[in-house]
């Protein structure tokens, strides 16, 4: 792993002595610091760079540092602030600490004093990036994350994800929808040691995204950038500095995505869209695919440089038809989870049918079907009549035959509109609860047609 970056501090000190004596001492302290002598530099500095920590002089020219750190308090990113006043007041430090001020400072201080605020602060800093990474974690684990195996070829996928977690090479995982790739990138994040050394996992859906979004994704957006943009935010790289940045469906790009993606690896840098500030890429690239990228690669729908760039390790996950021996020991673990206190068992020829039906929809779908049975099984006991895996022979009850026939679209149709039901529409929930992206979720409520119900 790298060594820590060094702390990056902004001074604005109209006092000119003030300002070079902070800057010398904070830079022999190992910061980077740059300083400005007024409160619009100030700004023009922090709309431009990337700061940890800025020292405001409540009294410069052209804007107070009240000012500035009203205009910075609510990008996406912004340093901490400490106040620094020559005749401060109670009045005036309630008002920096309201506005969001990290600390507030009277001259004359000591310079030791300096250095210890500006290291509390950057401690801060690096502690609320954590936490929001960990809550974007949390909100998009699913609480049944666990790999559950007894199967030989998924036992090899699990050696494998250990081996290699530790190193920073790009990793390819490869495999049919539903058999757990995001499962196995966040195994590689966290065997990686990243999370412990306060990087995060970033989840882009490059499925989701038109060829617009995705550059602002990727690599962040400046303010004016495009007509309507009235505010910064970071990337996905920028967001997963020092961690991992997970690609899913990697091969929905289009070639103008892909020869960015290249062309920010090769390098090493890139810049938010309608910036001119370089920015290193300090993260792991870990990418999937349900698409055989070979084939695309030899009808020039992928990029044979970028295809090579990231898959210098490749894992590739097993469908669920072939890990037979798992097919039980999965559905168990899924009615636990599902069935409450006391879950409902499965008899002998629901079991055979669990492991005779081909899973065109993987664990995914496995896990769809057990929840719509554990839902609808009478007196907790599940049938092979319980579970909608195929047409059966034909039969006098139309109503019961209709019931087994459902497609796999309609079963997830079904799935997700009984969700969005139980989590009142709340589309944050519903997607945690489905184990899906707010983004996919709401393309899959514009697929499907969906209506949100009126209140009352």
């Amino acid at each position: 792993m790298k060594e820590p970056a060094p702390i990056k501090v902004l001074i604005a000190e109209d006092e000119e002595m003030l300002g070079t004596v902070l800057e010398q001492f904070l830079t022999s302290r190992g910061h980077v610091v740059t300083v400005v002598r007024d409160g619009r530099a100030a700004l023009e500095a922090l709309r431009r760079d990337a700061f940890d920590v800025a020292l405001l002089d409540i009294v410069m020219p052209e804007l107070d540092g009240l000012e500035v750190l009203r205009q910075v308090v609510d990008d996406p990113s912004p340093p901490q602030v400490i106040i620094i006043t020559g005749n401060g007041t109670i009045e005036t430090a309630i008002t920096a600490i309201r506005l969001g001020a990290y600390d507030y400072l009277s001259k004359p201080y000591r310079m030791a004093e300096i250095d210890v605020l500006v290291r509390r602060a950057w401690e801060k800093r690096q502690l609320a990036r954590q936490n929001a990474l960990l809550q974007s974690r949390l909100d998009r684990a699913d609480a049944l994350a666990d790999v559950i195996t007894r199967c030989g070829a998924m036992q090899a996928v699990l050696a494998m994800v250990e081996r290699v977690a530790k190193s920073d090479s790009p990793v390819l995982i490869s495999g049919e929808t539903g058999t757990g790739k995001e499962l196995i990138a966040r195994m590689l994040h966290r065997l990686s040691g990243r999370g412990d050394a306060g990087g995060g996992m970033v989840h882009v859906d490059c499925a989701a995204l038109g060829e617009a979004q995705m550059e602002s994704e990727l690599f962040g957006q400046e303010k004016g950038a495009l007509p309507g943009v009235l505010t910064s935010k970071p990337g996905a790289f920028e967001l997963a500095s020092a961690g991992t940045i997970f690609l899913d469906e990697v091969g929905a790009l289009d070639i103008k995505a892909q020869s960015k993606l290249l062309r920010a690896l090769e390098t090493g840098s890139y810049v938010r869209q309608g910036g001119t500030q370089k920015l290193d890429v300090d993260a792991r690239v870990v990418a999937a695919t349900k698409t055989d990228l070979p084939a695309a690669v030899a009808t020039r729908a992928f990029r044979s440089d970028l295809y090579y760039r990231i898959n210098t390790i490749s894992i590739s996950v097993p469908p669920l038809r072939e890990r037979v021996a798992d097919i039980a020991l999965l559905a168990d673990h899924f009615l636990r989870a599902f069935g409450g206190a006391v879950p409902p068992t499965m008899t002998p020829d629901a079991i055979v049918a669990l492991e005779t039906y081909p899973w065109p929809g993987n664990v995914r779908e496995l896990r769809n079907v057990i929840e719509r049975a554990v839902l609808l099984a009478p007196a907790g006991v599940i049938t092979r009549n319980d579970l909608p895996l195929s047409a059966p022979a034909a039969s006098g009850n139309g109503a019961d035959a209709d019931a087994h026939q459902l497609t796999l679209a309609d079963l997830e149709r079904r799935h997700i509109e009984a969700i969005l039901a139980r989590a009142n529409w709340h589309q944050g929930h519903a997607a945690t609860q489905l184990g899906i992206s707010s983004k996919t979720l709401y393309r899959k409520i514009r697929e499907y047609g969906f209506v949100r119900p009126r209140a009352g």
